[in-house]
C-alpha cells in the first residue's frame, strides 16, 4: 500500500521554533519526533548523524531544507516523517543551500511503499511560498494546513 504525505505527517510529528547548537542536534530533534510516534528506534537517529558524517551534507536538498534519513535497517518499526522549524538558521556545510531553517526527518520500512509521500513531498517542496509560511508558521496546525492545500 502507498503512503500518502499526510498520512506520514500530523500535528504529533511537528515542531516549531526548536533551538539546536548545530546539524547534528537538529538532525537528533527531528529523530527525537519519528521515535515519539513510534516510527523508528534509537539508533535510526545515530545512523542518520552517522551518514552526514560519511557522506557529507547530502541531506541538504533545497535552499534552507534538510532532509535527514537512513535505511530501513537502521531500525525502522514503520514509515513516518517528522518537520521541524529551527529558531536560528543553521549551517549544515552545504555552501550553496545553508543556512537551514525547515528539517524534514524521513525513515521508511522498504524501498518503495513511500514514493508517493515524496512525490507530494517534492510538490510541497517547489512551493517556496508554502515553504516560507511552514517557516514562520506560529502552530502545528498551520503547518498542516499548509501542507494540505499544496498536496
Amino acid at each position: 500500500m502507498s503512503e500518502l504525505l499526510l498520512d506520514l505527517i500530523d500535528e504529533n510529528s511537528i515542531e516549531l521554533d526548536v533551538r539546536a547548537k548545530n546539524w547534528e542536534e537538529a538532525v537528533r530533534k527531528g529523530g527525537e519526533l519519528l521515535i515519539r510516534n513510534g516510527s523508528v528506534e534509537n539508533r535510526y537517529i545515530d545512523a542518520m548523524v552517522n551518514m552526514v558524517r560519511e557522506l557529507g551534507p547530502y541531506i541538504v536538498i533545497a535552499k534552507g531544507i534538510a532532509f535527514p534519513h537512513a535505511r530501513p535497517e537502521d531500525g525502522v518499526f514503520r514509515s513516518g516523517m517528522s518537520l521541524i522549524t529551527l529558531h536560528e538558521a543553521i549551517e549544515f556545510g552545504d555552501e550553496e543551500n545553508d543556512p537551514i531553517k525547515l528539517v524534514i526527518s524521513f525513515c521508511s520500512t522498504d524501498s518503495e511503499g513511500h514514493l508517493k509521500a515524496l512525490s507530494e513531498l517534492v510538490d510541497f517542496l517547489r512551493d517556496e511560498t508554502a515553504i516560507e509560511k511552514v517557516i514562520n508558521a506560529k502552530c502545528k496546525e498551520e503547518v498542516v494546513k499548509i501542507m494540505r492545500k499544496i498536496i
